[in-house]
C-alpha cells in the first residue's frame, strides 16, 4: 500500500527488505532515550515498527524532542535488528529503521490517558476522546475487520444477483414495534417524518416492482432502552427476494455466513443446526439457545404428576436440568436458589446424587421412590446433581433455561467454538396483556404456517408463523420471515391485531394498494451487522465494533449529543418546549 509521504505501513516492512529505503508515517507510541541512543516505535493502523536514531543520524535533533502521540514522517533504511532484539510479536520485529531523515508533522498535548492502557479507563471519557480511543490497537483491528466484513458480504451478494438499493431515511411513523425517533418538518405543521427502524416496507414494494433480489447495508433507528448489544443507531445486513420459499432463503443466507466466516476469519464453519421456537424453549427455555452449555433441559411434568407432593403434582410444568459429573456445594445451591426466585421463580428443587442415595432439598414432602423417579426421568446417575423449577406455562422453562447457562459460566463449562442454529416457526401471534389483544410476536406482514391459516380467527394463540432467526452461541444475529402477498390473508392478520380496516388503510393503504397490482412471494432476513462483528472480533459490546458509537444511556460525549437547539430552528419546525 502506498499512500503521500508514506511508501509502506509499518506491518508490510519484513525481512526481506533489508537494505531497502522506506519512508513511513504515524504517531510516536512510546519514545526510549539510552544515553545519546533513542528508539521510537512508530505507530500506524497497521501496527508498530522501531526507529533507531543515533547522534549522528539525520533528524537525531527531533527524535530527540518527540514525545507520545506526536505525529512524524521516517524516511529510512531498512536493516536487521541486533541478535536477541527481535520482537517475535510483531510484523516488523526482525528489522528496524535507521532514518536518514525525520519529519515532525504535529506536536500533541499530553492524552487525557494513554492510549496504550485506555482499555482500563472508564468508558465515558475514552468515547469523549473516541479519536484518541480509535489509536487502540484493538480498536483498529475491529475497524479493519469491519471494512473486511462489509466486502465480503457486498461481493457475495453481487455474486448471486442482489442489487444493492438504498431506501429512505425519512419516511412515515408506523408505531407497530419501538418508538420511533420523529422528525418534525417545517413544510406541514404538525408532521413529522419517523426515521427508520427497518426497510421492511420499501423492501417489499420493491419486489412489488420486480427488483427480485434485494440487499442493503442499511441504517435504522430505535428510540427504545440501550444494553451492551443495543444502540439507538445500528447496521442491518438487509435482504429480500422474490419467488423463494423458506429453505432457499435459509440455505443462501447460511452460505453468506459460511463464506463470511473463511473470507474474513479463515474458518470453516459446520451446517447450521435446525430447531423449531416449540423445541427451543422445551429444550432450552429460549427461544436463542446457546448450545454450547451443556446438555438440554428436561420436561419432568409427566413424572410429578405421579408424586404425592402438590407443589408439583398440581404444577402445570415441571422443568429440570442435569450437572453432569458436579456436586454443588450448599453454597453454590443456595445461590442458584436466589436466582430462581430473582427470576419469577417460587423456589428451586435441588437433587444432589450421591453414591450411595439422593440429597434432596425437599426431604420433607418427596419420598426415596419418589426422589428416584425425578432422578431417573431427569437421566441422573451417581455424580450428578439435578435441579428442578416448577410453574406455569413457559416461565419455568425460561428459568431453568438461565439457570443452565449460569451453570456452565460458573463451572467454565462453555464450549469454544462457534454454533449456529436456526429456529423455525416462532408463533405468529402474542397476548399483550397491557393492550388486551394479540400483537405480531414478528411483524404484521409476516406470514403464518399454510396450514394453520385455518386457526387464524378461531385459535389465533396457536398459529405457527414462517419466520425464522438465525442464533450463534446464544446470541440473536438475524430474524426474518416469508411475506403475506396476497390482500385477503393480509386483511385477516389484521382482524386478529385488532386494527380495523380504517386503521390498516391509514397506517399501511400504500402498501395494500400495491399488493392490489400483483405482488409476487418474496421473504427476507435482517441481520444485525454490529451484533455479528462483535462476535467475530470477540469484543464485549457492539461499541467495540462502531467507530463513533453511543454510551448505554444513548449520549454522544464527544459531540455532547442530543443538545438543546437555536430557537429559531424550533420556530422553523412550528415547535415550542414546554418546561
Amino acid at each position: 500500500m502506498i499512500s503521500s509521504g508514506r511508501t509502506h505501513y509499518a506491518a508490510e516492512v519484513n525481512d526481506t527488505m533489508i537494505g531497502q529505503q522506506v519512508r513511513l508515517a504515524g504517531w510516536v507510541h512510546h519514545r526510549r532515550d539510552h544515553g545519546g541512543l533513542i528508539f521510537i516505535d512508530l505507530r500506524d493502523r497497521t501496527g508498530l515498527i522501531q526507529i533507531v536514531c543515533e547522534p549522528d543520524n539525520a533528524g537525531f535533533d527531533v527524535a530527540y524532542r518527540v514525545r507520545s502521540e506526536y505525529v512524524l514522517g521516517v524516511t529510512g533504511v531498512v536493516r536487521a535488528r541486533p541478535e536477541g532484539m527481535v520482537n517475535a510479536e510483531l510484523a516488523s520485529g526482525q528489522v528496524e529503521v535507521v532514518p536518514s531523515e525525520v519529519i515532525l508533522y504535529a506536536t500533541a498535548k499530553t492524552p487525557p490517558f494513554n492510549v496504550t492502557d485506555a482499555k482500563l479507563v472508564d468508558e465515558t471519557l475514552r468515547l469523549k476522546y473516541r479519536y484518541l480511543d480509535l489509536r487502540r490497537p484493538e480498536l483498529t483491528a475491529n475497524l479493519i475487520l469491519r471494512d473486511r466484513s462489509l466486502m465480503a458480504i457486498r461481493q457475495f451478494f453481487h455474486r448471486h444477483g442482489f442489487l444493492d438499493v438504498e431506501t429512505p431515511a425519512l419516511a412515515r411513523s408506523t408505531p407497530e414495534g419501538a418508538r420511533d425517533f420523529l422528525v418534525p418538518t417545517r413544510i406541514k405543521p404538525g408532521h413529522f417524518y419517523a426515521l427508520p427502524q427497518s426497510p421492511q416496507i420499501f423492501k417489499q414494494l420493491l419486489m412489488v416492482g420486480g427488483l427480485d433480489r434485494y440487499y442493503q447495508i442499511a441504517k435504522v433507528f430505535r428510540d427504545e432502552d440501550l444494553r451492551a448489544d443495543r444502540q439507538p443507531e445500528f447496521t442491518q445486513i438487509d435482504v429480500e427476494m422474490s419467488f423463494v420459499d423458506q429453505e432457499q432463503v435459509l440455505d443462501l443466507m447460511e452460505s453468506m455466513l459460511h463464506d463470511l466466516f473463511k473470507a474474513v476469519l479463515g474458518e470453516r464453519l459446520e451446517r447450521f443446526e435446525r430447531m423449531t421456537w416449540h423445541d427451543a424453549m422445551r429444550l432450552y427455555g429460549s427461544d436463542k439457545p446457546d448450545l454450547r452449555s451443556g446438555p438440554p433441559l428436561c420436561t419432568l411434568t409427566d413424572v410429578a404428576r405421579t408424586l404425592d407432593w402438590p407443589v408439583l403434582r398440581e404444577a402445570q410444568a415441571v422443568v429440570g436440568f442435569t450437572l453432569r459429573n458436579y456436586r454443588p456445594s450448599r453454597r453454590e445451591l443456595d445461590q442458584w436458589g436466589q436466582q430462581a426466585r430473582e427470576l419469577g421463580a417460587n423456589g428451586l428443587l435441588w437433587l444432589v446424587h450421591e453414591t450411595d442415595g439422593l440429597r434432596t432439598s425437599a426431604s420433607k414432602f418427596l419420598s426415596s421412590q419418589d426422589l428416584a423417579r425425578l432422578a431417573d426421568a431427569a437421566g441422573s446417575e451417581p455424580g450428578d446433581a439435578v435441579l428442578i423449577v416448577a410453574g406455569q406455562g413457559w416461565h419455568p422453562y425460561e428459568v431453568a433455561g438461565q439457570l443452565r447457562l449460569s451453570f456452565a459460566r460458573q463451572a467454565g463449562r462453555v464450549e469454544p467454538g462457534w454454533r449456529f442454529l436456526w429456529v423455525t416457526e416462532f408463533p405468529l401471534f402474542e397476548w399483550s396483556e397491557e393492550e388486551g389483544r394479540f400483537v405480531s410476536a414478528h411483524h404484521p406482514f409476516t406470514r403464518p404456517v399454510s396450514e394453520d391459516e385455518v386457526l387464524l380467527e378461531s385459535n389465533p394463540a396457536q398459529v405457527r408463523s414462517q419466520a425464522y432467526d438465525v442464533v450463534l452461541n446464544g446470541i440473536e444475529l438475524a430474524s426474518g420471515s416469508l411475506r403475506i402477498y396476497q390482500p385477503e390473508l393480509q386483511a385477516r392478520v389484521f382482524d386478529v391485531l385488532g386494527l380495523s380496516r380504517d386503521e390498516a388503510q391509514a397506517k399501511f393503504g400504500f402498501l395494500l394498494e400495491a399488493f392490489q397490482y400483483g405482488a409476487p412471494p418474496h421473504g427476507g432476513i435482517a441481520f444485525g451487522l454490529d451484533r455479528l462483528l462483535m462476535l467475530m472480533a470477540g469484543a464485549d459490546s457492539i461499541r467495540d465494533v462502531i467507530a463513533f458509537p453511543k454510551t448505554a444511556r444513548g449520549t454522544d460525549p464527544l459531540m455532547d449529543a442530543p443538545s438543546t437547539v437555536d430557537p429559531s430552528q424550533l420556530r422553523d419546525v412550528h415547535l415550542e418546549i414546554r418546561k
